[in-house]
């Protein structure tokens, strides 16, 4: 079925959508009421554009890849979404009433990823648009043919993300992209205009968007509208769509209390009489009884990835770690471009390329660098929308700006089970003289919290290359983080590259730099260098001391650990020291039975100042000399 077909909708449609209108309505307040939780308000003012879009985009069959492309910025209306997608044959409308909001079923509280034909699980405001435009600009790097529908509230127009995602749009020239704002003007601390006024169609013409203005309620105008934008070629398009909360019932209509309250049950009773429904929860009450209390099955999109990854290059000098992973990504470009059977590969930068050294691939392959400008949450959100959408997506940054400043961003590109390359550069101490601001400490702690992500933290400019190599040709989301200065290039015992040729990288395996009984230095990234040379220094007053690079510390290996029990351990990084791989590790050791004879973490205690990184690891411990005093101590 073509998208939107009918020139005017036939009186069958409109009859047809007006009585599947009428049915959502009381599906919204059943299943609310049988939850006793929900927003049934904002889910009543949104069920008619719900209807309209789900009827007529070119959604069917849903495993198409080229199917039209949903999103539901204000995840928290997924009554209504349910609702619309049950009467139209999406999902089971049984199974929708009985388990809405129960764990174990897939419709959760907040829309979720591959529910129906649900293409983004949301629910933090504001990040809806930048979803879709990732979807959006996928579309031109895989071939697929489809329509994107991004459907926000008002409120949520106040993010600046929301701005931030507008005028990427424009500047790209995105036009397979429709927004439709469900303009009730009601939010849960009162009337939207009161609680912050936002001039969103103004907003959106100045950003470079056509608009059009609808009565959100009428099937026509929505039909008529949705079809106009969608055969706009020379503008992305917004559309405004007046509604009112709770519309449909009498007392629900304009009444803020609704958002996100459910009916009681002389409400519901009423309610479903002013509807002309049958009020049968009773029944779906005992059929959610009989729910068992565990996690519904996963609910996991994902596609199959084929690159050409290339031949490792072996650094002999020093060199800078970001400039390794500037000709890692170039030379995968270079691999692939060519080749249509091949996984596209993109970067997304936000002003920084000549610092994160995207500027080798801006200069070859322009086309693959979008470029954002300084709108990191907009550029997070985006590439992890667009890396879902069969595109091996690359987000490079500064530390503080791709980690701390994007959290949530990052958060979300989690839940939706992303293929994110989060590349952070100028990470830590090694930063030096741009200061507290700029010193990014929690490269290894912050993704923590983001449930699936892999962190690498690579020691020199070979294990770079080959560890962006390796995240290029896996699915899932990795950061993977360095500092900002040349380093010295690792050797082995014998003077040649440790991460040389004969090196592969496997993630999760701990790298043994150097041998020794006495005492274990256990560190990663800038600082391995540091330890490599304590433990060369110390070797020749007699002292055997292991090197451990920990190029994975959020995943141990705990074979390779179990050689420290009994040894003197020191932890050094050029990280926050209370919240790093001292922390994570020390908890992991003692929860396996490894026993180190003395455990002493040396990290960044508090926010630095500004200098060289060389000042800043004497000042904080974690140059060569300093780790030489601390194990001395130890000993």
């Amino acid at each position: 079925m073509e998208r939107f077909p009918y020139e005017k909708l036939p009186e069958s449609e409109l009859k047809e959508l007006k009585e599947l209108g009428r049915l959502c309505r009381g599906d919204i307040l059943k299943m609310t009421y049988i939850a006793n939780s929900g927003h049934p308000g904002g889910s009543m003012s949104s069920i008619d554009l719900y209807l309209t879009v789900f009827k007529y985009a070119k959604l069917r069959p849903v495993d198409d890849p080229a199917r039209d492309r949903i999103v539901i910025s204000h995840g928290h209306t997924s009554p209504g979404v349910y609702a619309a997608m049950a009467r139209l044959g999406f999902v089971d409308l049984d199974e929708v009433l009985a388990g809405f909001r129960h764990p174990a079923s897939v419709f959760e509280g907040h829309v979720t990823r591959g529910v129906g034909i649900i293409d983004w699980t949301t629910g933090n405001l504001g990040q809806g648009l930048s979803a879709g435009l990732g979807f959006a600009l996928a579309s031109r790097f895989t071939g697929k043919d489809y329509h994107v529908f991004v459907l926000m509230s008002d409120a949520e127009q106040a993010k600046g993300q929301v701005a931030e995602a507008r005028r990427v749009a424009k500047k790209y020239g995105v036009t397979n992209l429709t927004v439709i704002i469900d303009y009730n003007d009601a939010q849960i601390s009162g009337r939207a205009r009161d609680v912050m006024p936002v001039n969103i169609k103004e907003n959106y013409l100045a950003d470079g968007w056509r608009v059009i203005e609808i009565d959100g309620h009428d099937y026509e105008q929505i039909y008529l509208a949705l079809k106009e934008a969608v055969e706009d070629e020379l503008n992305p398009v917004a559309i405004i769509a007046k509604t009112v909360m709770g519309k449909g019932v009498s007392f629900m209509e304009n009444e803020v209390k609704y958002h996100g309250k459910p009916l009681n049950r002389e409400e519901l009773e009423k309610a479903l009489a002013e509807l002309g429904i049958e009020n049968d929860v009773d029944v779906y009450i005992e059929k959610r009884k009989q729910l068992p209390v565990e996690k519904h099955k996963k609910v996991y999109k994902t596609y199959p990835i084929k690159i050409d990854t290339g031949e490792p290059i072996t650094y002999t000098s020093p060199t800078d770690n970001r400039s390794a992973f500037g000709k890692a990504i170039l030379d995968l470009v270079k691999k692939n471009v060519n080749n249509p059977e091949t996984t596209p590969i993109v970067a997304v930068d936000c002003d920084l390329k000549g610092s994160v050294k995207l500027d080798l691939l801006d200069k070859e392959f322009p086309e693959r660098l979008l470029e954002v400008g300084v709108q990191e949450h907009n550029a997070a959100a985006m590439a992890g929308a667009l890396s879902a959408e069969g595109v091996i997506t690359f987000f490079a940054d500064f530390g503080v700006f791709g980690i701390s400043e994007t959290y949530n961003q990052h958060r979300l590109n989690a839940i939706n089970g992303t293929n994110l390359k989060v590349v952070v550069t100028h990470c830590g101490l090694n930063v030096g003289e741009d200061g507290k601001t700029h010193h990014g400490l929690d490269y290894v702690s912050g993704p923590m919290n983001w449930y699936g992500f892999k962190v690498i933290v690579p020691g020199d400019p070979n294990q770079t290359d080959r560890v962006v190599r390796y995240a290029a040709k896996e699915y899932g989301n990795f950061v993977i983080a360095m500092g900002r200065s040349k380093l010295p290039i690792i050797l082995d015992e014998n003077g040649k590259p440790f991460f040389g040729e004969g090196y592969t990288f496997e993630y999760g395996k701990i790298d043994v730099v150097r041998k020794g009984d006495d005492a274990v230095i256990i560190t990663y990234g800038s600082t391995l260098c540091e330890a490599v040379n304590a433990a060369d220094e110390l070797k020749k007053e007699g002292v055997n001391v292991a090197v451990l690079n920990v190029s994975c510390p959020v995943d141990l290996d705990i074979e390779t650990l179990k050689m420290v029990d009994g040894k003197p351990v020191l932890v050094v990084e050029d990280h926050n020291v209370f919240t790093g791989l001292g922390s994570f590790l020390g908890t992991t050791l003692l929860e396996n039975g490894i026993i180190p004879k003395k455990y002493v973490r040396v990290g960044v205690p508090e926010f630095a100042v500004s200098g060289s990184y060389t000042m800043l690891y004497k000042l904080y411990g974690l140059d060569k000399d300093g780790i030489i005093s601390r194990l001395r101590e130890m000993l």
